[in-house]
């Protein structure tokens, strides 16, 4: 059942806390997924369902609410663990989790012809979504966000991104000689180095309140366990990529696709995901951000914003179809 914000706030973050206007969205909650999970929902119209990654939360994605809510109902989820949305011990926090949690979300709310727009791993809990319920999805956008699918490179494009990336490397290495839990779970104090190490391009964002707004949600190692759990899933294979059957394969091959990737991503390589995309959907559209990093939303805020309305427009007619 959905309903509006508790008495008692789900998560360390004040239910309505704006973090100085920037984020000026009204607090919605589901405990369809067994928790108190934190939504926006803003708008009218077509959906539009963003979902965020690591370790950021729907703050990410609000200058994308701004500018569609106008002619979009746009829905913003926190994931477990991140953001607005509890942070239960008793939880799994592996990719199918989250999988489990955004399809009960998406039901409760009653979420047809949905366009997806998936960040980090926003893009593979999207993804599995669209592997479970292909018949809700009407279009997909990749922001700096995998999209898995069944594909038969998945695995060794995977290792090889995971050879690259300062990001990857750092959790594997963590992982081994103890330090992943203890860094992760200061999060608070260490959120600046572990954005920096995933990377952003634009120091200028590092404002007093952004650093707040990201840092927020971690106050402590218990209310870390989100960030901690995805990367530890990767350190030690837990994660569970959704395989979906032929039939959503080509479901998913037919509707329109856009991939918005920041060149410089150096967490998620473009030549590594790009061609994953490409496979997913081969009439999908790749857009090259140049300049901006892994968190594209955020190097790139306008760019982003404006290739995603566009497109949006561009494809109405074959979304409502």
């Amino acid at each position: 059942m959905a309903f509006h914000c508790p008495r008692e706030r789900p998560a360390v973050i004040d239910a309505h806390e704006t973090f100085d206007g920037t984020f000026p969205y009204r607090p919605h909650f589901s405990t369809a997924p067994g928790f108190p999970m934190h939504y926006v929902d803003e708008g009218a119209g077509p959906v539009v369902l963003c979902l965020h990654g690591e370790p950021t939360w729907g703050y990410l994605f609000r200058d994308v609410v701004r500018r569609l809510a106008p002619a979009h109902r746009v829905v913003v989820p926190d994931h477990m663990g991140f953001g607005k949305s509890a942070t239960p011990a008793d939880r799994g926090y592996w990719l199918q989790n989250h999988v489990d949690n955004l399809e009960a979300l998406v039901l409760d709310l009653g979420l047809r012809r949905i366009t997806l727009v998936g960040h980090d791993f926003g893009g593979p809990v999207g993804m599995g979504l669209a592997a479970r319920r292909p018949e809700l999805i009407a279009r997909v956008v990749s922001v700096n966000g995998p999209t898995p699918f069944g594909q038969p490179g998945l695995g060794d494009a995977l290792a090889a991104n995971a050879a690259d990336s300062p990001w990857f490397r750092w959790i594997a290495r963590a992982h081994a000689d103890g330090t992943l839990d203890p860094v992760l779970g200061s999060l608070d104090v260490t959120i600046l180095s572990t954005l920096r190490l995933n990377g952003f391009e634009n120091p200028a964002l590092a404002t007093d309140t952004w650093l707040r707004a990201y840092g927020a949600p971690f106050p402590t190692a218990a209310e870390s366990i989100g960030a901690i759990g995805w990367a530890k899933g990767f350190a030690t294979g837990a994660h569970r990529f959704e395989q979906p059957d032929a039939a959503a394969r080509a479901a998913l091959a037919a509707v329109p696709a856009l991939a918005l990737w920041g060149a410089a991503d150096r967490t998620l390589n473009a030549r590594h995901f790009l061609p994953l995309f490409r496979e997913a959907f081969p009439a999908g559209r790749v857009v090259e951000l140049p300049g901006a990093g892994h968190y594209s939303p955020e190097d790139a805020p306008e760019a982003v914003a404006d290739h995603l309305a566009r497109f949006l427009a561009d494809t109405a007619d074959a979304a409502a179809a």
